[in-house]
């Protein structure tokens, strides 16, 4: 039974490797981290970061990154939104970046909405209209927070705009990778490969954003396609995760009154990191358009 012999080589190895300490941050990210603050979210503290830029002008932007990655996304188009923005903000996601893990925890959209609305209140910008740049992930929770402001639910926010970039909104047009697809769905191999891919906080429950989604499509899409909040989709048509052209045809049927820019054909799921100077083009002709 030669597969008992590797297994019980195998055991004491894996325990090993699953106690390793994260390595170091490198200087660019622990130079983010100490730039940034923290304020708390029922009792969790969650990192965000704020710069004063263009002094004249009272235009606030909110940055929501997707997943499973964190603030730091934004890094390369930061200084040019400064000279645009009076207030530049970004915040990692509970369960992301710099922010508070707890583990077990049953993520969703709804509490990271509440996050991003909690942010907005601490900053004392509750009454001020937010112009919203979002990813991936912080599509979704864009789309809750402009379900919750078009339907004026209590503290949310009062969006200006807002601009989403290659965000699995469809569900019939979004493809996650086999990896999202393990650790979304039940099984003993979810917990192991969180630890073995040294994501510290993916859980099995932090993936269920692409079940809600489609539980929720109604909710979410029928914001995106009923508001009258100026809308923009920047899109990298490489974009494995949701493919070109059924993505961006899909979109421009059901959200006729938004813009789109499609980026360079080599452009994939991270455009504002693949194309920062034609993501923050295409996001500057649109925020100068209304």
């Amino acid at each position: 039974m030669w597969w008992l012999h590797v297994a019980l080589l195998c055991v004491p190895l894996l325990a090993v490797y699953l106690h390793i300490p994260p390595p170091q941050l490198s200087p660019a990210l622990d130079s983010w981290r100490t730039s940034g603050h923290f304020f708390t979210f029922r009792g969790n503290h969650i990192f965000y970061k704020e710069s004063v830029g263009v002094v004249g002008s009272s235009d606030v932007l909110l940055l929501l990154h997707g997943f499973p990655t964190s603030s730091y996304d934004w890094y390369k188009i930061w200084d040019p939104l400064m000279q645009r923005f009076n207030r530049v903000i970004a915040l990692d996601f509970l369960g992301f970046g710099f922010s508070h893990k707890p583990r077990p925890h049953r993520y969703s959209i709804f509490e990271q909405a509440s996050v991003v609305e909690t942010l907005v209140a601490h900053l004392g910008l509750s009454e001020q209209r937010i112009n919203i740049l979002s990813h991936d992930y912080g599509d979704t929770v864009a789309l809750e927070l402009l379900y919750r402001s078009d339907h004026n639910r209590s503290g949310h926010i009062t969006i200006n705009s807002l601009c989403l970039s290659n965000g699995g909104i469809f569900p019939e047009t979004h493809y996650p990778r086999f990896l999202q697809k393990v650790l979304k769905d039940s099984g003993f191999i979810s917990p192991v490969l969180t630890r073995l891919i040294n994501f510290q906080f993916f859980s099995k429950g932090i993936l269920q954003y692409i079940n809600q989604r489609l539980k929720y499509r109604e909710r979410w899409v029928g914001a995106l396609t009923s508001t009258s909040t100026p809308l923009h989709m920047i899109y990298g048509p490489l974009d494995p995760v949701n493919p070109h052209p059924e993505f961006i045809q899909l979109y421009q049927k059901l959200v006729q009154r938004s813009t789109v820019s499609v980026l360079d054909e080599h452009v994939s799921h991270y455009p504002q990191l693949e194309d920062p100077t034609g993501f923050f083009n295409a996001y500057l002709s649109f925020i100068n358009s209304f």
